[in-house]
């Protein structure tokens, strides 16, 4: 099973056992399929540079032994029947996992992957489709494979940033490392963000250009695909609550950036003209630069995908469905939603994902949504421009209006939320546990430094011409680190399980007005979860911010895996357990920017009853990365987001809960930046 971090979602599924490179049954070692993916993804689109994995890729016949499939090869007699038969994109093409016909073409590949019963069969058919397929499917397709198949359970993914930098990196800088290449010099280029100060905008681009950002938003969608049927191998447990959540999450923290900007929340109506607009200043690879939107743009029907009204008529029906608390199925049931679980249907019909029960009257309003707003600088096809960002889950957080999008849409989820009962007294309290005191060590204190990533992948290659040293550096959010102190009574007379979860909340809105609680409780960032032992009596617990279970490191870059996959082949530890899920936003993310005179946040934690709460033993034991398996049941039985999940129209009741703790705290940003040396 492979294992990741989910944002905001995550909690410690036991002790893992010991993740170093070992041997499968087949005989191959990780660190074997380990240097496989590696080359298998670097010049992605060039010849492969390994000379074993080049030969299987000139002699391998995918037909040759169909005993070698679990389906027995039905999966790849189709796909090459569309090869032989030429009916498959062409390589240096554009690829939009939104484009339907793409998106089929690359799920073939995928449904090749993940019935392969041993490495030798999947990565021989890796390197044959590699040479014959579109390289940004086949990326797509080997990503979520390597994610999904337990042949790959220890694999390492390359950062995508490194892998297809075109959609990561500013056009500019593209055009510097291609003269850097072709005049043999080596080179470090300064990346910036998009626009200009006059662009209000610009202020918070830091946030959702950030290639961590991207890079779990892409990832967390390859995780829990919205084209995902459980026939492929496993269910993805709550995976429409998760779709939620996660994007809950993204919703609440830009709008705390915006706070920290001076800027005012978001907001997105049909209605309405995009009063933003956005140029991306990225190029496809091959195809083109990026459509860009200018300002004050009015919604049109988008030929051949939505009109406006469309989106309406879904969005009524599903707002019905909320108002008379069911679902209908495709067969006339009602599914009940007026309980923990039907933000999980709901999630799967908003987005949609396969897993919706009624897709052809419920439509797919986010992914619909996508390409409508994706489409803006072309409706009709007129100039017959390129996918816009939006319509890549690699760039899609680049343009603001992503954000706007998404607010709709978490605006929708919380009329369900607050169509559900208020939390009793009885239902939030943890007998005999109280919170006594919280406390912050450290200053909470937020930072720029840069960041420089390596773009050899971005400019074309053959094996006569050496390879310079070309890189970007472009600057991105940290923080300084900090604990938690929180000191928590167990009066309870026995040892007990506990879940403590810790959020946080801005004080005041845009226009200086005080959040009540149940305005602050909405637009609460999920800083921490983590299981404990409460011992009776006092307990002193210190979290450090960099245990914190939303988040995840930096991926290795190329250039380290390469490294470190050397180290393991002779014999080494790798040193790459930690970095096995890119799943979840950047450790350095986990609090908002702040500002010069402090940004003031309420935070609050709460101490739930753990033995309740977890859905798998062990919890507590695990002391590194709190990780969630998407092939597995999620750790917590608890809505996410609870205990703040659900309306509070009495804040006395959390006043008043002696296992609930609250506290405000400020936010500083003092204008440092780290320069790259």
């Amino acid at each position: 099973m492979r294992v990741f971090v989910v944002l905001a979602l995550v909690a410690a599924a036991a002790a893992w056992p010991n993740l170093g490179f070992q041997s499968d049954a087949g005989g191959e070692s990780d660190a074997q399929k380990q240097h496989d993916v590696n080359f298998l993804l670097h010049k992605i689109y060039g010849e492969i540079r390994d000379s074993n994995l080049k030969a299987k890729a000139d002699s391998f016949d995918p037909e040759a032994d169909l005993s070698h499939y679990s389906d027995d090869g039905a999966a790849v007699q189709k796909l090459m029947r569309d090869l032989k038969d030429h009916r498959l994109l062409e390589q240096k093409h554009w690829f939009s996992l939104f484009n339907p016909r793409q998106r089929q073409e690359a799920l073939m590949l995928f449904d090749v992957f993940i019935h392969c019963k041993d490495w030798d069969t999947f990565v021989s058919n890796a390197a044959y489709f590699r040479q014959r397929m579109n390289e940004g499917e086949f990326v797509y397709a080997l990503y979520v494979a390597v994610i999904h198949s337990p042949l790959a359970e220890h694999v390492v993914l390359p950062p995508l940033y490194e892998v297809t930098p075109h959609l990561f990196t500013n056009s500019e800088v593209i055009e510097a490392a291609y003269r850097a290449k072709q005049t043999q010099t080596p080179g470090k280029f300064q990346s910036s963000f998009t626009g200009t100060k006059k662009n209000p905008e610009q202020r918070v681009a830091y946030f959702g250009e950030d290639i961590g950002m991207n890079t779990h938003h892409v990832t967390w969608h390859m995780e829990f695909p919205f084209w995902w049927q459980d026939s492929y191998s496993h269910h993805l447990d709550r995976k429409g609550e998760n779709f939620f959540w996660v994007h809950h999450q993204l919703t609440v923290r830009f709008d705390a950036e915006r706070l920290s900007n001076y800027l005012d929340p978001v907001e997105l109506h049909w209605d309405k003209p995009i009063v933003q607009g956005f140029a991306p200043h990225t190029t496809y690879k091959y195809g083109g630069q990026f459509p860009s939107r200018p300002d004050n743009v009015d919604f049109e029907d988008v030929d051949g995908v939505a009109r406006i009204r469309d989106l309406l008529i879904i969005e009524s029906r599903i707002r019905d469905a909320i108002a008379h608390g069911y679902i209908v199925d495709k067969a006339g049931n009602h599914i009940d939603i007026m309980n923990e679980r039907g933000i999980d249907v709901l999630g799967d019909v908003i987005e949609s994902s396969l897993y919706s029960p009624n897709v052809q009257y419920y439509g797919a309003l986010h992914n619909t949504a996508h390409i409508v707003l994706g489409r803006q600088s072309d409706p009709h096809g007129k100039y017959a421009l390129p996918p816009g960002v939006l319509e890549h889950f690699e760039t899609a957080t680049r343009d603001p209006s992503f954000f706007r999008l998404h607010k709709y849409m978490d605006n929708i989820f919380k009329e369900h939320k607050d169509s559900l009962p208020p939390y009793t007294v009885e239902e939030l309290t943890f007998a005999g546990v109280s919170v006594d005191n919280i406390a912050i060590e450290g200053e909470l204190e937020t930072y720029f430094e840069d960041f420089e990533y390596n773009l050899i992948n971005a400019v074309d290659d053959t094996e006569q011409i050496a390879d310079v040293d070309i890189s970007t550096y472009v600057p991105r959010l940290n923080h300084k680190d900090f604990d938690f102190k929180i000191d928590v009574s167990n009066n309870r007379g026995e040892e007990v399980l506990a879940t403590v979860r810790i959020f946080a909340w801005p004080h005041l809105d845009n226009n200086g007005i005080k959040f009540t609680f149940d305005e602050g409780r909405w637009n609460a960032i999920e800083l921490d979860k983590f299981w404990v032992k409460l011992s009776g009596g006092a307990n002193h617990i210190t979290r450090k911010s960099s245990e914190s279970a939303v988040t995840v490191p930096d991926v290795p870059s190329f250039e380290t895996l390469f490294e470190k996959t050397k180290e393991a082949l002779g014999g080494a530890d790798s040193g790459l357990k930690d970095f096995e899920s890119a799943t979840g936003i950047p450790n350095r993310f986990l609090i908002p920017k702040g500002n010069e005179q402090g940004l003031q946040f309420d935070l609050v934690v709460a101490v739930t009853d753990g033995a309740a709460d977890a859905a798998l033993d062990g919890l507590h034991e695990n002391t590194e990365f709190n990780h969630y398996g998407s092939h597995g049941k999620y750790p917590d039985n608890r809505p996410h987001g609870y205990p703040l999940d659900r309306r509070v129209p009495d804040e006395r009741v959390f006043e008043d809960l002696p296992n609930f703790g609250h506290i405000q705290v400020k936010v500083f940003n003092h204008g440092e930046h780290i320069r790259h040396t």
